[in-house]
């Protein structure tokens, strides 16, 4: 009775291959929260050093830089859950046994920094199969509702695995907390091989180059997007330093130690719950212009750390940042799936993976040394100040402040999109 009630509640629980998709999107972050509080605790026990995080941490954004176009083609050929299963296998042997090493006994650096960097590999060829995989499972007029429940469902269950994660890594060390990532990221794997999704049919004789060129055809003939990847590449190379680097330090020195950096990050997963919740209904009138504001807005996580802002202070400024980007990803992942041939969005999402995270690493990599040198909070002022000046340059572009909900970006001529794809009858649950 319930279940009927949901279903006709939220039309798109009744198919199959989308509620099998959500039982993954609650399974695995989950198990990943555990990694996201374990391996930057992990790094300081071994070594004490920020240099030696900035390090570990680079070498997991790293490989998008290359496996981030690979994976988008990849998927676009095959099936995506197969694409997203290899992922969770990867970051399952990477933090798997980087928790063995560190329940056995201090890892060495290079050890964590190849450990992570596969991690990072599968982590790069997940995002464009998520991206391409949720189009193909229910029609387009659902597909803001599919979204939105399923960033719900991820949402909360990082919010309940970092809440665990932090209070495991304060009782038993961050070795356990990643063993425990390692095993959870394997649990979802049969939920995957049970979607029927198929590959997209593609032309025959095409290679790597020439698929990958017309990705980035199809990227680069959209203002609005290349504007904003432009912008989050700065925006979240400032924030990555800034907050995921050095937000560990902060909290080990001043706000209690990884207790309190679980429960920052739990309040940032509350927040992402509440606006999830919000996106099931909300659609802002100029979604880009929208997107490009919350993007200066994540200037305030540095701040709330560089001004030593009290514990629960932080934590409200994580949940009010959560509820807002939330709004923002459903806004963004719609418009995109909305606008570029769904033949085309793997490869596209690829390269909307790699404009926004290829600085990451240079974030990474700064972060420990500047802060070193000039002091932590000095390194938080700036990083916010970039974040602020990149967001209102995104906004010179016309199609970013003139777009409407609803309105087509400019698609080429015979474009399909993905609203316009069809759903396998078949896929709908009995």
């Amino acid at each position: 009775m319930f279940a009927r009630a949901m279903v006709r509640r939220f039309p798109v629980l009744g198919y199959r291959d989308f509620v099998l998709l959500l039982a993954d999107r609650l399974l695995a972050p989950a198990a990943f929260a555990f990694s996201l509080v374990g391996v930057s605790f992990a790094v300081l026990d071994a070594t004490g050093s920020t240099a030696d995080l900035s390090y570990v941490l680079a070498a997991q954004i790293a490989p998008s830089l290359i496996f981030a176009l690979v994976g988008g083609v990849v998927a676009d050929r095959l099936p995506p859950q197969w694409v997203i299963i290899a992922g969770n296998v990867m970051i399952a042997l990477g933090e798997g046994t980087f928790g063995i090493l560190a329940i056995a006994g201090h890892p060495r650096l290079w050890q964590m920094v190849l450990l992570e960097a596969l991690t990072g590999t599968g982590m790069a060829i997940f995002y464009p199969a998520s991206q391409a995989l949720l189009p193909r499972l229910v029609p387009g007029a659902l597909l803001q509702q599919a979204s939105a429940i399923s960033r719900l469902a991820t949402n909360a269950a990082q919010m309940g695995g970092a809440v665990v994660a932090g209070f495991c890594v304060a009782a038993f060390g961050p070795g356990w907390a990643l063993a425990v990532c390692g095993a959870g990221s394997l649990v979802s794997v049969p939920m995957l091989l049970s979607i029927r999704a198929a590959a997209t049919v593609r032309t025959p004789g095409t290679g790597l180059l020439r698929e990958l060129r017309d990705g980035w055809s199809e990227f680069r003939s959209h203002t609005w997007l290349w504007a904003i990847v432009a912008q989050f590449g700065v925006v979240l190379m400032a924030w990555y330093g800034s907050f995921q680097i050095l937000g560990p330090v902060v909290a080990r020195a001043h706000l209690g130690g990884p207790a309190a950096w679980g429960a920052i990050t739990a309040a940032d997963a509350v927040g992402l719950i509440a606006g999830g919740v919000v996106s099931l209904r909300f659609t802002p009138r100029r979604p880009m212009l929208f997107v490009v504001v919350i993007g200066a807005a994540i200037a305030i996580a540095p701040l709330s750390l560089a001004m030593l802002w009290p514990l629960p202070l932080v934590c409200l400024a994580s949940f009010g940042l959560g509820i807002t980007v939330e709004m923002m990803m459903v806004q963004w992942t719609v418009t995109m799936a909305r606008n570029i041939p769904p033949g085309k969005l793997a490869r596209v999402s690829s390269y909307d993976l790699l404009g926004s995270v290829m600085a990451m690493p240079a974030g990474a990599l700064v972060a420990g040394p500047v802060a070193a040198a000039v002091g932590v909070s000095a390194t938080q002022y700036g990083a916010a100040a970039l974040i602020i000046v990149a967001s209102a340059l995104a906004l010179i572009p016309r199609d970013v402040r003139t777009m409407r909900a609803g309105d087509p970006a400019v698609p080429d001529a015979g474009q399909a999109t993905s609203s316009a794809s069809p759903v396998n009858a078949a896929h709908i649950a009995a």
